[in-house]
């Protein structure tokens, strides 16, 4: 947010653009069109921006930096690993069911861009992995996890699974609840990482 002098207009301005990219597609929305939704002048958002890939990427880095931070404050009171796995893919799923049009923003239009932007968003997700592997560790330490646990790997299976998850709920028409999954979900990791 290095050109922005206002915080309030800011976020009117990626809300706004949440909004055009779900409903239009990333590819078939304009500069103006966002601006319009924003209540701005289209030149307000160049204060702001350098250009619509800029605002889908800040998009993306906003709402996944809350989902990171809110499922990291929520973690904190869980009692072990598992419980904290539980808590992370459950604030996953319900954070996307109950916001449609990040779901389909992050599911769908980030799949769809440029590798530039792709690789602005991998920088966005490590925190996330981050997240998910110290809980790994955690189970591990605690002796509730496999010793030869390979982490890293771990990491993203996790991650890969719950993303997955996620695109085939929106890709059958949100017809079940998205947040259920996540029992089953993280019950079929702890099968498999669970010490022996």
């Amino acid at each position: 947010m290095a050109r922005s002098k206002n915080i309030e207009k800011y976020h009117a301005i990626l809300n706004a653009a949440l909004t055009v990219f779900a409903q239009n597609g990333f590819h078939r929305s304009s500069v103006s069109s966002i601006a319009k939704e924003a209540g701005v002048a289209d030149g307000t958002i160049y204060i702001y921006f350098k250009n619509k890939e800029e605002i889908l990427v800040s998009v993306f880095q906003e709402r996944l930096g809350y989902l990171i931070e809110t499922s990291r404050a929520r973690i904190q009171t869980a009692t072990d690993a598992k419980e904290a796995l539980k808590v992370i893919c459950h604030t996953h799923y319900s954070e996307l069911e109950n916001h449609l049009d990040l779901a389909y923003v992050t599911q769908i239009e980030l799949r769809q861009s440029s590798f530039d932007m792709r690789k602005a968003i991998g920088q966005a997700v490590k925190p996330y992995i981050t997240l998910i592997e110290g809980v790994l560790q955690r189970g591990v330490d605690e002796g509730s996890f496999r010793s030869d646990l390979d982490l890293k790997l771990t990491r993203l299976l996790l991650f890969g699974a719950m993303d997955q998850v996620v695109t085939s709920w929106l890709m059958a028409g949100q017809k079940y609840s998205l947040t259920k999954q996540a029992e089953g979900t993280v019950q079929f990791f702890i099968n498999g990482l669970t010490a022996k």
